[in-house]
């Protein structure tokens, strides 16, 4: 500003990539679709000290029970209620306008400060459904028919196995009281090591408060499928197989499975028909009191707990290479990104903070003579001390 002194504003921070829980979402099937999202960046500065407009966050809507993992399979968060939001990449800050480089020696700075780079990392996101009781079993054992005749659900049901790829959720409603119920596509010998699609739908009964065994009544051998699921469950992961639970005895409708009831004398075990209704109430009852007296599912331990995505400045280093010397550290790396070098001001302000970072003195003690290469992150200088 001709005689008024610099007055160039601040640049807007860049926007965010917000994760949010939602019971509107079933899967993550929009994100197989598109892998790759960024945030708007803020916006320019302007005359006037006008400060540029912060870039727009970007919400993610995922289904509670996510997970957001880091390459190392670390855990980054866990969005397990409705509503819950997490910052999984944070914008840049704005760069700063040229009034805050105007000193007692330069009345009239050149140059401004580069806006800061936001966050950039891969992120796997991993659901885990939430439910009070999951109903596992082996193959058309009826778990879709029985989903179906106790919630509101229209899972796809079919007479062979299989009929369930996806894992269905509905809610039962009990008196004042609603349970939300998952079927579980059937489990098959070798699921605990990933035979079938075994592991994949193990991991959905994990965060379950009861599991409710369903078993084919008018199969040959209903109690040793029930015996093979529950030894897969413990394969799996014993404290699962510890977990509350009941069995419910499908297809009763059939006269081997009121052949099955009339020799059996587990208190467990309740016997129900999914296609006439018999024996429904009984059983709805019975899980009402088992999630009413289970303790809450485990959360997972988490390798690392990320709060704040930016690493802690570290300390400086200079390595010398068959080229010339490597400069390394947070704090002179993140200068040389924020420092217009095309100005003649900002090279000067540039070779102050080097100073005051003892870059200078530690290329010196390096043994670095005039004219020799120094590469700051992807910038390339000649010294000249």
């Amino acid at each position: 500003m001709p005689r008024g002194g610099p007055d160039g504003g601040d640049g807007g921070r860049g926007g965010s990539i917000i994760l949010r829980a939602t019971t509107g979402m079933t899967d993550l099937s929009e994100y197989a679709r598109k892998a790759r999202w960024q945030a708007p960046p803020g916006g320019d500065g302007a005359g006037g000290r006008k400060s540029g407009k912060r870039g727009a966050d970007i919400v993610l809507d995922v289904p509670v029970g996510t997970m957001a993992l880091d390459p190392e399979g670390r855990l980054i968060a866990d969005l397990d209620t409705s509503g819950m939001t997490f910052e999984i990449a944070r914008g840049g800050a704005g760069g700063r306008g040229n009034v805050h480089f105007k000193s007692s020696v330069r009345q009239a700075p050149d140059h401004a400060e580069p806006g800061e780079k936001g966050d950039e990392l891969t992120v796997t996101l991993d659901l885990k459904l939430i439910a009070d009781v999951g109903l596992v079993g082996a193959p058309n054992a009826g778990k879709s028919s029985l989903l179906a005749s106790l919630t509101a659900a229209h899972p796809k049901v079919g007479a062979y196995p299989f009929t369930t790829l996806v894992p269905e959720l509905g809610v039962m409603e009990i008196g004042d009281s609603r349970l939300i119920l998952a079927d579980i596509p059937g489990l098959i010998e070798g699921a605990s090591t990933g035979a079938g699609l075994g592991l994949q739908f193990l991991r959905h009964v994990e965060r379950t408060r009861v599991l409710a065994y369903v078993v084919d009544g008018a199969a040959a051998d209903p109690w040793g499928d029930f015996d093979a699921v529950r030894e897969e469950v413990a394969a799996f992961s014993p404290s699962l197989a510890r977990r509350p639970h009941l069995i419910a005895v499908n297809k009763l409708d059939l006269d081997a499975a009121r052949d099955l009831r009339a020799h059996t004398r587990r208190k467990d075990a309740f016997f129900v028909s999914a296609l006439t209704g018999e024996g429904l109430d009984e059983l709805r009852d019975a899980m009402a009191a088992a999630v009413a007296q289970a303790p809450a599912p485990p959360l997972p331990e988490p390798a690392v707990k990320v709060t704040k995505l930016r690493p802690m400045p570290g300390e400086l280093a200079v390595d010398k290479r068959p080229w010339g010397f490597l400069v390394s550290g947070e704090r002179v790396e993140k200068l040389v990104e924020r420092t217009n070098l095309d100005s003649d001001s900002g090279l000067d302000h540039f070779q102050v903070a080097l100073d005051r970072l003892g870059v200078n003195a530690a290329l010196e003690t390096a043994g670095a003579k005039p004219g020799d290469t120094v590469r700051i992150g992807e910038s390339e200088f000649e010294y000249q001390p």
